[in-house]
């Protein structure tokens, strides 16, 4: 019976130790994970920093090319108005020394304004690229919670499982004391007599 009980016992030692190293590579584990989140949160601002960027530069953009378009329609209707009649001598000269002004201006604005509107897509289409990237990160995010959580519950059960195991051993060596307690005084008791 002495002998029964000290195998089971050193059993659960065994067992015992079995989940303590268990619950060390769920803690690894966790703290790799946890690493990984970071690292994700880390990239993710990151690629938010150039989005933002990237936005800003689009509005600016079409802000400069508002402004452009405006310039030429301004410049269309200083062109296109007929000159105040008062005066009559001076009104050709005038004209043409305006449209002598507006050409090289106009043949300034005209490759800014394609040079836009050729950026515009490209930089939309950047935008967009930053966003489905943006989007898988998020979703990895997502995932790896999940599995955290999913280890952090596994934790749990390990966790009860060796206080149960702790108990268990306990009781035992419980039980083995009282045995050999016992066993002692049945010993000497014979003695005696």
């Amino acid at each position: 019976m002495l002998l029964l009980l000290l195998l089971l016992l050193l059993l659960l030692l065994l067992l015992l130790l079995l989940l303590l190293l268990l619950l060390l590579l769920l803690l690894l584990l966790l703290l790799l994970l946890l690493l990984l989140l970071l690292l994700l949160l880390l990239l993710l601002l990151l690629l938010l920093l150039p989005l933002l960027l990237l936005l800003l530069l689009l509005l600016l953009l079409l802000l400069l090319l508002l402004l452009l378009l405006l310039l030429l329609l301004v410049l269309l209707l200083l062109v296109l108005l007929p000159p105040p009649p008062p005066p009559p001598p001076p009104p050709p000269p005038r004209l043409l020394l305006l449209l002598l002004l507006l050409l090289p201006l106009l043949l300034l604005l005209l490759p800014l304004l394609l040079l836009l509107i050729l950026l515009l897509p490209l930089l939309l289409l950047l935008l967009l690229l930053l966003l489905l990237l943006l989007l898988l990160l998020l979703l990895l995010l997502l995932l790896l919670l999940l599995l955290l959580r999913l280890l952090l519950l596994l934790l749990l059960l390990l966790l009860q499982l060796l206080l149960l195991l702790l108990l268990l051993l306990l009781l035992l060596l419980l039980l083995l004391l009282l045995l050999l307690h016992h066993h002692h005084h049945h010993h000497h008791h014979h003695h005696s007599q």
